[in-house]
């Protein structure tokens, strides 16, 4: 289906969401893959092809192109658009894929809402963090605090990254069905500041991140 959200964010920025209702035929009639791509896509198993194809392609008609720019990887496993100096990010969950592209630095992560996420979030949720949540919708908060640090994880774009002890998100109350609000990526090269907005979509959680104030060491 065409796209399911289409939001403009500030600098220029954009993000879009598209519903899978398509097969991987559908994709590959509207755009070329590039080899790069090509030798990367061949490896993808399972949903994994169509998700590709479908971020792919909602990039493209993001971007008002008229012909795609490859989409390709750097060394540390980061997407970037080829001869463009905009960031993007993707994410996928279920029938969903989500893309954001902007100036500034950005990252997205969509999730559909489960009840296992709280069998780990000792992992991702600090005992500061904790004090936030509210008893009577702790899923919700679960997963836009899982989302919203998968988010500045994809912005960061590096490894050995600890979601508790170098991602950092600020005190806010959810109101059903967005909110906004502010986090940190804090390590010994790098600080920075990021606004950050969660937006409840049917049963799915998105979280996306446009960085504002970056420093490094």
């Amino acid at each position: 289906m065409p796209f399911f959200l289409k939001r403009e964010l500030p600098n220029k920025g954009e993000i879009g969401l598209w519903r899978i209702d398509e097969d991987q035929d559908y994709f590959l009639k509207r755009m070329d893959l590039f080899p790069e791509e090509q030798k990367y896509f061949g490896t993808l198993k399972g949903r994994r092809p169509l998700e590709y194809l479908a971020s792919r392609y909602l990039l493209h008609l993001m971007s008002g192109r008229r012909v795609r720019a490859a989409c390709l990887k750097d060394d540390k496993g980061k997407p970037y658009l080829k001869d463009s100096n905009y960031h993007i990010s993707f994410s996928h969950s279920h029938d969903f894929v989500a893309v954001i592209a902007s100036p500034d630095p950005v990252g997205v992560d969509i999730q559909k809402l489960v009840p296992k996420i709280s069998r780990i979030t000792h992992k991702f949720i600090s005992e500061k963090e904790f004090k936030m949540i509210r008893s009577e919708n702790e899923l919700d908060y679960f997963h836009i605090l899982w989302g919203a640090k998968e988010s500045l994880f994809k912005v960061y774009g590096r490894k050995e990254v600890d979601f508790n002890r170098h991602l950092f998100i600020d005190s806010f109350n959810w109101s059903n069905p967005e909110t906004s609000f502010t986090g940190y990526v804090k390590k010994e090269d790098h600080i920075s500041l990021h606004h950050m907005t969660a937006l409840k979509i049917e049963n799915y959680m998105l979280v996306y991140s446009v960085q504002s104030e970056p420093h490094e060491n």
